[in-house]
């Protein structure tokens, strides 16, 4: 029972690994039309390694906005896999050292497949072939995408720049739908922030709308009820 327990963890994290990381072809492209070269997308992929908050910088950037402020936003959405740790530390039992590369492969997706698993073994298993299989898919997909857009004289032309958004409102809408409490309060949070955004586009630089949206979402949960 518990080998078929770890084959089905297995089997989660590389399924999981791999659609997921495909979309590092989309990242890829989106960040070179942004403006940023093909190590600077590399670069990113390799330590910042969480796609949301790539996508969010890059679609800040091909707005027109600093790197300042879309990095400001990226770690405003990234500072979320923090509460991951608080919850994945025990149940990983990492020690030392190893903590630090860890943490690292703390994001949506492994947290989401260890987390379906019976057990702790289990959980562990999950984890980490989720983190290896993405980690290497994401990166290598993000080489390809980048090296391949910069081949074009205007990338431009193609409109890879709605690549990012739209590959980031992919990511996002599986949370939004459902009829569960904790989804209607994310749509009603995302509702908000789209507002706030929308509404601080006019006299703010690009990028900025969503800073303010995101420091307004964030006041609203602290102040939630534990």
């Amino acid at each position: 029972m518990e080998t078929s327990t770890r084959s089905s963890a297995i089997r989660d994290g590389l399924g999981v690994g791999i659609a997921v990381g495909l979309s590092g072809l989309a990242f890829g492209a989106s960040a070179v039309t942004a403006g940023l070269s093909i190590a600077q997308a590399c670069v990113l992929s390799l330590f910042a390694f969480t796609g949301a908050s790539q996508f969010a910088l890059a679609g800040v950037v091909a707005g027109g906005g600093s790197l300042v402020a879309g990095t400001a936003g990226a770690l405003l959405l990234g500072g979320r896999n923090s509460l991951y740790g608080l919850r994945m530390a025990d149940m990983l039992g990492v020690r030392g050292g190893r903590r630090f590369l860890v943490a690292h492969g703390v994001i949506d997706e492994t947290t989401a497949v260890a987390m379906a698993q019976p057990g702790e073994e289990q959980a562990r298993t999950g984890f980490f072939v989720t983190f290896a299989t993405l980690y290497v898919t994401w990166n290598v997909t993000t080489l390809l995408g980048a090296a391949g857009t910069s081949w074009v004289a205007d990338p431009a032309v193609l409109g890879l720049d709605a690549v990012g958004p739209a590959t980031f409102l992919a990511i996002l809408w599986p949370r939004l739908t459902g009829d569960g409490p904790e989804t209607r309060t994310l749509r009603r949070l995302a509702a908000g922030g789209a507002a706030i955004a929308l509404a601080a586009t006019p006299f703010t630089p690009p990028g900025v709308p969503v800073l303010i949206a995101a420091v307004a979402v964030l006041a609203v949960i602290l102040r939630r009820p534990a």
